[in-house]
Parts: structure tokens; C-alpha cells; sequence
């Protein structure tokens, strides 16, 4: 009977491997002949290549560990995963499915893409971050990564914001990152931060004028600082309707520059129900996807307004549109 080769039992393969995934040339010191290796590797064998010399003691579709495992080994030692899943493994959890592992390497290195994973190769290689026991890149870095390998502007817009409320990257350290790394894929990430950074509200403040006026509600007051009985601030409307106390406002959460702007919004809203002041809130995107809809709580918002008893609160008009300084609550 032909003995096996020392080191070849099928317990010290999966020992010697990393969620078996493993190199050809270590099954080989482990004593498996390298033909016995591809000869296994090869369609309808126990084995599978995941990329070029790396082998999965396995068939059938591998799992996304596994497809992390032989990302690195064939990366070399300074490789790390980034975009989509490192967004996942720092704990970003809107956004796409990933699908394409993107592992960054040294610029040195020549490495090719396989059908699993696009190499990148960068003069900008960051320390990376280890989350149980894989370098992932830092969270900007691994989110403008995967922005630039985003075409729709509403996956990119998921993508950051899910990152930014979480407190794990701002939108400037993204926008730094871009800057960082070249153009290209840049322009629609970069058009979407700057939109952020530069006053998105603005044009959703526009599309939401444009909705009312097909309301059929009276027009509000745009801006409206609001104070309670003892003339405290409790905010600045968007939205408001004197005559009901009622705000609208556009809840834009996912573009807020940093968590402290998230946590202030979060703070004046609480602020606003606390002396009864019905508040309508509605996400941005909204208004363009959902104008229907948005229009029925719109109207309904009012309606239930109207229906209870106007809390003693008093708002104050935008200087421009302002008759009679403030407005006192009966």
C-alpha cells in the first residue's frame, strides 16, 4: 500500500490553514506533491483555487472569511481589505451588499485581480486596524474606497451617512481621503460631500417649498425661531405653521457633518415635543421618491395639529417676512 506523505493527513491540511484557505506551496511543505494539489484543485476535485497558488480545502462557494483569508495571502504581509467590507467589519451596515473583495497593496507589489477581489495598488497605504485578527483599512479611507466604486449617488449618500451618525468617520475625513487619492472615481462622491459640506439643506429647503405649494395649506413661516412660555429657544423650524404649532421639518440625518450635529438635531426635536409642538419629520430623499406620500402626512400632520389644543409656545418670522414682530400663542 502507498504511504501517505508525512504531514498530509487531512487534519494537519485544516491545522496548518486559515478557515481552510491555505497557500500551494504549504501544502507541498506539508507533503502533498504540487500535482497532487492542482490535480485536486481542478473541476469536479475536493479543492478549489481561490487565487492564483491559493487553495480552499473545500468546494462550493466560499464564504466571505475564506474569501478574506486568501485575499491577504495573496496580498503579502502590508495588504488590507477596504471599501464595502471593511465598511461591514467596522460596523456600517447601510449602504450595498458587498460584493468584489477590495484589498489595497503596497504600490510595489504586482499583484493580479482575480474574479473575487480587485487589487489595488497605492503609494498611500494606511496603518492598518485589526478587527479580529484581519488589517482592515481605516473607516474614511475604507468608505471613500467604496465610494469610488459606487455609481448611484443614493448608495453613496447611504454609505457615508450610516458611517458619519455612527461616530465612526466624519464627512470631512471621507472628503480627505478622496482628496488623498486621486480623482479617479471621485466625481459623483465628490459632488455628494460637497453638497453636504456646502448646504445641502438649502435644496432640499427648496424641493420642500415646491411641495407645498401642492398641498393646498397655508404657507408657513420658512425658518421660524420657536421659544416656549419663559421665551427660551427651543429651535429653528424649517417649516411652521403659526395658527396649528406645527414644524416641519426636513430630519437631514444623513448628512449631518459630524455625530455632535446629529445629537443637537436629535436634542431640539426632543425639545419641540416636550412642550407639545407637533413635529412632522421627513428625509430628503423623500422628497423627490416619495411626494405622495410625503404630501398625505403633510396634510394629515396638519390636520391633527389643528385638532388639539395649540401649546403656549411663541414663534418669531424670519426678518423678511416678518408683520408685527412676534407672534403671541392665545
Amino acid at each position: 500500500m502507498r504511504r501517505r506523505p508525512q504531514g498530509s493527513h487531512p487534519d494537519a491540511l485544516r491545522a496548518a490553514a486559515r478557515d481552510r484557505v491555505i497557500r500551494a506551496r504549504t501544502l507541498v511543505a506539508l507533503g502533498v506533491p504540487e500535482s497532487t494539489v492542482y490535480r485536486r484543485c481542478r473541476d469536479g476535485g475536493p479543492w478549489q483555487l481561490l487565487a492564483p497558488s491559493i487553495v480552499l480545502l473545500a468546494t462550493g462557494t466560499p464564504t466571505p472569511d475564506q474569501v478574506v483569508a486568501a485575499a491577504l495571502l495573496h496580498g503579502g504581509p502590508a495588504a488590507m481589505v477596504t471599501g464595502l467590507h471593511a465598511c461591514r467589519r467596522h460596523g456600517v451596515r447601510r449602504g450595498p451588499p458587498p460584493t468584489t473583495l477590495h484589498l489595497l497593496v503596497p504600490h510595489a507589489r504586482q499583484i493580479r485581480n482575480t474574479d473575487l477581489m480587485h487589487v489595488e495598488r497605492t503609494h498611500r497605504l494606511p496603518e492598518p486596524v485589526l478587527r479580529a485578527g484581519i488589517p482592515l483599512a481605516p473607516v474614511a479611507r475604507a468608505v471613500a474606497d467604496a465610494t469610488r466604486r459606487l455609481h448611484a449617488r443614493d448608495e453613496i449618500t447611504e454609505l457615508v451617512a450610516d458611517a458619519v451618525q455612527r461616530g465612526l468617520c466624519t464627512v470631512a475625513q471621507v472628503s480627505q481621503k478622496l482628496n488623498d487619492n486621486g480623482r479617479r472615481g471621485s466625481s459623483t462622491p465628490r459632488r455628494v460631500l460637497d453638497d453636504v459640506s456646502a448646504g445641502v439643506r438649502s435644496a432640499a429647503e427648496a424641493e420642500v417649498k415646491k411641495l407645498w405649494e401642492r398641498s393646498g395649506l397655508p404657507e408657513p413661516w420658512w425658518n421660524a425661531r420657536v421659544h416656549d412660555a419663559r421665551g427660551r429657544l427651543l429651535g429653528i423650524a424649517d417649516a411652521w405653521w403659526d395658527d396649528v404649532a406645527l414644524a416641519w421639518e426636513i430630519n437631514s440625518l444623513e448628512w449631518h457633518l459630524s455625530p455632535q450635529d446629529y445629537a443637537r438635531e436629535q436634542e431640539r426635536l426632543a425639545r419641540f415635543t416636550a412642550v407639545g409642538v407637533c413635529v412632522l419629520p421627513t428625509l430628503p430623499r423623500r422628497l423627490r421618491t416619495e411626494k405622495g406620500e410625503v404630501l398625505d402626512e403633510l396634510r394629515g400632520a396638519y390636520k391633527a395639529a389643528a385638532e388639539r389644543r395649540r401649546p403656549n409656545v411663541r414663534a418669531q418670522a424670519p426678518r423678511r417676512r416678518q408683520q408685527g414682530g412676534d407672534t403671541a400663542v392665545q
